[in-house]
C-alpha cells in the first residue's frame, strides 16, 4: 500500500508536468489570435482561458479522458500483465512532456493529441510489438494533419473575403456593419454553439426531467438558447455601434469586431478545456485505476474529480507562466491581425473542427488556427506572410508523432531496465 501511494504521488506530478506544458503550448493556440488582433491584452487573455479552461476541464473532462484512457492501447493485450500498461502510461507522462517542453521553448504550436497517440504507439511497439498499434488511428492522424491546416484556410479567406467586400472595403463601414451584425452574432453563436451549448444545456435538461418530470426534446433548449443569445448580441452590439459614431469608421468598426472576438475565444477556451486535458490526465487515470484494482481497465472508468482538477490546475499554471510564446508565435509572428481578421480565424477553426468531427477524422486545435491565418494573409498579401515562421511550426508538425513515439519507447526500455 505504502508503495502504490509513492507511484501514485510521482505519477501525479509527472501529469501536473504533463498539464503544464499542454497549456503552455496548447491553450496559447486558442488565445493566439484574439491578442495578436488586440481584442485582448495579454493579461486578459491569460485571466480569461485559465478561468473558463478550468471550468470545461473540471465540468466535462470526464468523456473524452474515459476514450483517451482505454481508447487506444487495447487494454485486453495487457490484462495479464497490468503492471506494464502502467509503466508504460508514464513514459508516456514524460515524453509528452519533455516534447510539448521542448517546442513551447521555441515557441512552436503543436498538437498534444498527436503527441500523446505517437507516445502511446511508441511504448506499445516495444512492449507489444508492431501489430499492437492502431494503424489506422496513426492514418487518420495523417490525413487530419495534412487537411486541417488546408480546410481552416480556405473557411478563414472565405470568411475575411465577405467581410472585406461587403464592411472593411465598404465607403461607409458603420452602415454596412450595422446591417451586418445580426448574421455576424447568428454566425458566432450558431457554430461556437455547436461545441459549447450541448455541454451547457445538457445539465438543464436533467434538471427538468429528474427534478420536474418534464422532458424536454434535449436540441430544443440548445436552439432556443442560441436564438436568444443571437438576439441579445446583436441588440447589445447595435448599441455599442450607436456609441461609437463620433469615431472613425475603421475604429469603431474594428471595436465592435474586438467584441465578436473576444465572446470567441471564451468559447474556444471553454471547449478546449473540456475536450483536452484528457490528454494530461488519461494516463494518469489508468494508472489509478490499475493500481487500485491490480487489474486493467477494460470499458468506462469513473474519473475521480482530484484528477480533473489536477489537469486543469497544471494547464492553467502552465498558460501563465510559459503560454507567452506560443500566444506570440500565433497572434503575431505569422501575419499582423486585426479584430476582424482574428475573428475569422477563429470562427474558420471551429467550423473546421466540427466539420471534421462530423468526418471522423483527429483534429488539431493549433493546425486549425494556423491555417485559418495563413488563409487570412493570402486574402490581405502573401507578402505579408511570414513564411520563415511556417517552416518552423511545419517542421514541428511533421516530427511531433515520431519524435514522441521515439521518446515514449526510449523511456519505457530504461524503466523496464530499472524495475
Amino acid at each position: 500500500m505504502q508503495m502504490s501511494i509513492g507511484i501514485l504521488t510521482v505519477v501525479a506530478v509527472l501529469a501536473f508536468y504533463l498539464a503544464f506544458n499542454l497549456g503552455a503550448n496548447d491553450v496559447a493556440n486558442a488565445m493566439g489570435t484574439s491578442v495578436g488582433s488586440k481584442a485582448v491584452s495579454l493579461r486578459q487573455a491569460l485571466i480569461i482561458a485559465g478561468i473558463l479552461e478550468f471550468a470545461g476541464a473540471v465540468l466535462f473532462g470526464r468523456e473524452v479522458t474515459q476514450t483517451l484512457a482505454t481508447g487506444i492501447a487495447n487494454p485486453v493485450l495487457f490484462a495479464d500483465t497490468p503492471f506494464v500498461l502502467v509503466t508504460g502510461m508514464v513514459s508516456v507522462l514524460v515524453a509528452c512532456g519533455l516534447w510539448l517542453q521542448i517546442a513551447t521553448s521555441r515557441g512552436l504550436p503543436v498538437s498534444s493529441s498527436h503527441a500523446v497517440v505517437g507516445a502511446i504507439a511508441g511504448f506499445s511497439w516495444v512492449a507489444l510489438g508492431v501489430s499492437a498499434i492502431d494503424w489506422s488511428s496513426i492514418k487518420l492522424i495523417t490525413i487530419g494533419w495534412v487537411l486541417t491546416p488546408i480546410i481552416s484556410g480556405i473557411i478563414a479567406a472565405l470568411f475575411y473575403s465577405i467581410i472585406q467586400r461587403w464592411i472593411l472595403n465598404h465607403p461607409n463601414q458603420i452602415i454596412q456593419l450595422n446591417e451586418w451584425i445580426p448574421w455576424l452574432s447568428a454566425a458566432l453563436i450558431s457554430i461556437f454553439g455547436v461545441i459549447v451549448l450541448p455541454t451547457l444545456t445538457h445539465p438543464i435538461a436533467m434538471f427538468f426531467i429528474e427534478r420536474l418530470g418534464v422532458k424536454l426534446p434535449f436540441h430544443d433548449i440548445s436552439i432556443f438558447t442560441g436564438a436568444f443569445a443571437v438576439v441579445g448580441l446583436t441588440v447589445y452590439n447595435w448599441r455599442q455601434l450607436e456609441k461609437g459614431q463620433g469615431e472613425s469608421n475603421n475604429s469603431s468598426v474594428e471595436k465592435i469586431f474586438g467584441r465578436y472576438q473576444l465572446l470567441s475565444a471564451c468559447f474556444v477556451a471553454f471547449a478546449h478545456g473540456s475536450n483536452d486535458v484528457g490528454n494530461a490526465i488519461a494516463p494518469l487515470a489508468t494508472i489509478v485505476y490499475t493500481i487500485r484494482n491490480n487489474s486493467v481497465p477494460l470499458g468506462q472508468i469513473d474519473i475521480p474529480l482530484w484528477i480533473l482538477v489536477l489537469g486543469a490546475a497544471g494547464i492553467v499554471t502552465g498558460l501563465a507562466i510559459l503560454g507567452k510564446k506560443v500566444i506570440a508565435t500565433i497572434g503575431e509572428s505569422i501575419i499582423t491581425l486585426q479584430p476582424s481578421s482574428g475573428f475569422c480565424a477563429e470562427l474558420a477553426t471551429a467550423t473546421t473542427i466540427l466539420l471534421a468531427s462530423r468526418l471522423g477524422l483527429p483534429v488539431s486545435t493549433s493546425h486549425a488556427l494556423v491555417g485559418g491565418v495563413v488563409g487570412i494573409g493570402l486574402v490581405k498579401d502573401v507578402k505579408s506572410i511570414k513564411f520563415s515562421t511556417l517552416q518552423n511550426i511545419a517542421a514541428a508538425w511533421v516530427v511531433t508523432v515520431p519524435i514522441s513515439a521515439g521518446l515514449s519507447a526510449l523511456i519505457f526500455t530504461l524503466l523496464k531496465l530499472v524495475f
